[in-house]
């Protein structure tokens, strides 16, 4: 229930005045523009850009509103009880029904004509070094309600108060900005946003206009960077990359290509294997035929090629979880996966040996004295140097860049058996031999990645 009367004053106007001391204290002056609006007026406050702990000055000046806190913080002594005498909402990362629940509790407060405090939120929902906006979340935009933005900005010659994955810790930041004389710290409540009917129906796009208002206002530009890439960084970072490597701008590529958070983590697992050779946490031609354990063939280049869409020479991990969605998902199915293993399955006995499996991949990537006995050990699940069916497709569907590599072979060995029939004076090339050298131009690698 809302806290209402006297009891809701007292505990604002308090807390309001040990918040404003508490940061005198610290050396913070405090410069205030505009106007905070009524709860009737914008019952919801966006401030960005979200870059410290300090931030929650914010909410000093604000009248102290309500905030989203994670439901483990009530639990910390002392600042636990003045958190929950606030009454934040509270939000829970072990239940799953937390962001509909989240969701549900500021719309119900939003649109409660004032009995609830208004809610003040951080739409970027993580710390930034506020050098641009990075795209907000649309819990605050869900409602439909207006929106009065509102601008953190901290015009000090040293900053000590950026928090974020990099750089200062906690205890650093905080030791820091005490050993300044004063902090400059300005809070702009800028005009009431009320959404269009457009804005009503698009929540995306109420969002993406507020924050390019606050990022004029601010001057600073945007980006599509979202706190899941902070997220992918971090796990960059745990898996021995660049953490620069995980930025792919993963809420645009992630509503084209309908991927889960889950399945870029485990493509993140995947690259960080085929790049650990690597120093700049980028894939070159070899590292990519060393985890395919093939050798580098005319049919490997191609592969390579549909990946490098910058056509650098190497991929990075953008590239790689385009390039396994959009290329290799989409050639690695049943009817694929069956066809592979009848095409290895000479003797048609329902079982691929080391034989047979040696013999279709020296011919089709060309190379006479290929050795694959790795690539047929890791297939070879139970150890007993056949390979069935369920093994195969397991191992295909774990590794779909294999897929790819077989289409594309099968794609050029139907273009070479059509040329040689429609040319029967053709000069007779190698029949392991995939691009005959007069039609290197018809299968250019940059028609193919256009295609």
């Amino acid at each position: 229930r809302a806290m209402t009367g006297w009891r809701r004053n007292l505990i604002q106007c308090m807390f309001s005045t040990l918040g404003r001391c508490m940061f005198f204290l610290m050396g913070f002056r405090i410069k205030v523009e505009g106007r905070l609006a009524t709860p009737l007026e914008a019952p919801i406050l966006a401030v960005a850009p979200h870059s410290s702990f300090f931030d929650g000055i914010a909410c000093v000046v604000a009248g102290l509103p309500s905030t989203v806190s994670r439901s483990e913080n009530v639990s910390v002594p002392v600042f636990g009880r003045i958190l929950k005498a606030l009454q934040p909402v509270l939000v829970s990362r072990l239940d799953p029904d937390s962001r509909k629940n989240t969701i549900n509790e500021i719309t119900k407060r939003a649109t409660s004509g004032g009995v609830w405090p208004q809610v003040l939120i951080f739409p970027e929902g993580t710390c930034t070094n506020r050098s641009c906006l990075i795209t907000f979340k649309q819990g605050a935009f869900i409602p439909g309600l207006p929106v009065q933005p509102v601008l953190l900005k901290y015009p000090n010659r040293l900053d000590t108060v950026t928090w974020t994955w990099q750089g200062y810790t906690f205890m650093q930041a905080l030791a820091m900005t005490l050993c300044q004389p004063f902090t400059n710290v300005e809070i702009e409540f800028m005009p009431v946003h009320v959404p269009s009917k457009e804005e009503k129906k698009d929540t995306a796009l109420y969002a993406n206009h507020v924050r390019c208002e606050m990022a004029k206002a601010l001057d600073v530009p945007v980006t599509d960077h979202t706190f899941e890439d902070c997220r992918l960084m971090i796990s960059a970072g745990e898996l021995t990359l660049p953490m620069e490597a995980g930025l792919v701008e993963f809420t645009k590529i992630s509503k084209k290509l309908s991927l889960k958070w889950d399945n870029v983590r485990q493509q993140l697992e995947t690259f960080a294997e085929i790049a650990s050779s690597s120093k700049g946490g980028r894939i070159g031609i070899d590292e990519f035929a060393e985890y395919l354990k093939l050798p580098v063939s005319d049919v490997l280049r191609e592969l390579f090629a549909l990946f490098d869409r910058n056509g650098d020479g190497t991929i990075d991990f953008r590239e790689y979880v385009i390039g396994v969605t959009v290329l290799c998902n989409p050639a690695n199915t049943e009817e694929t996966i069956h066809m592979a293993f009848k095409l290895f399955d000479a003797d048609d006995d329902g079982s691929i040996t080391e034989d047979e499996f040696t013999a279709i991949l020296r011919s089709s990537l060309g190379v006479p004295d290929l050795d694959v006995s790795k690539l047929f050990k890791d297939m070879d699940a139970d150890k007993s140097g056949k390979i069935n069916y369920g093994e195969f497709k397991d191992f295909a569907l774990k590794h779909p860049e294999y897929a790819k590599l077989f289409t594309t072979y099968l794609e050029h060995q139907r273009y070479f058996s059509y040329k040689i029939h429609e040319e029967p004076t053709l000069p007779h090339t190698a029949a392991n031999k995939v691009f005959p050298e007069s039609h290197g131009e018809s299968l250019s690698t940059s028609d193919k990645k256009e295609d």
